[in-house]
């Protein structure tokens, strides 16, 4: 039976915030994954198979950015819970705050600067079991905010990131690699998604730098 279908569009509770954010920079409230014993064991019960075809995938097929309500979308709903001291204009704009980027350490108080990223990319999942999925299930899987998979990072660092898994990028700033791989096999593992052979090894090679 698949899991996912009924997905509801909820704001998660938080699992806690980073811990090493430079001195003076305001931590993310990002919700997170297992704690690395349960990562592992979710790890372990991932299916592991070759990509798929990209036949057929548009990132359209995947429907981002929902209305989330009070005028905002989900990439609003994100810049507010990822970052400090957020105001909003006219239609939910953001208008103020400061966000740090987990992935390079970056930090800015300009919105434009930040993209949401997904954790796990829409073409990783279009390959790894998505293309199987109805449009209303690739647009909860796109838009979901119960799971760690929409991040507030760095421009640069997203897009040096693209559609790539975990054993072809890895976020510069070794410090958040724990968190990254316990968050990527959480989507996975909820979403009922495929790995590779290497991306399962380098998720396991992360795992090991938990304390």
């Amino acid at each position: 039976m698949w899991l996912a279908a009924g997905a509801v569009l909820v704001l998660g509770a938080a699992c806690g915030p980073l811990t090493d954010a430079p001195a003076g920079v305001a931590p993310s409230n990002a919700v997170a994954g297992a704690d690395a014993g349960a990562a592992s064991a979710q790890l372990a019960a991932l299916p592991v198979a070759a990509w798929a075809s990209m036949s057929g995938y548009t990132r359209d097929r995947f429907h981002t950015w929902d209305t989330q309500g009070n005028g905002c979308d989900t990439r609003d709903v994100v810049l507010q819970r990822d970052g400090q001291g957020v105001t909003t204009g006219s239609g939910c704009a953001i208008t103020h705050g400061t966000w740090f980027s987990p992935y390079d350490g970056k930090s800015s108080t300009d919105p434009k600067d930040m993209d949401i990223d997904h954790m796990v990319p829409l073409a990783n999942a279009w390959r790894t079991g998505a293309a199987q999925w109805s449009d209303q299930q690739r647009e909860a899987f796109a838009n979901d905010l119960t799971r760690p998979q929409l991040h507030a990072v760095s421009a640069s660092a997203n897009r040096s990131k693209g559609d790539q898994d975990p054993s072809q990028w890895k976020p510069t700033r070794q410090e958040f690699w724990c968190e990254y791989a316990r968050d990527w096999i959480a989507v996975k593992s909820f979403w009922q998604l495929s790995v590779t052979a290497d991306e399962k090894t380098a998720l396991g090679q992360m795992l090991g730098t938990c304390a």
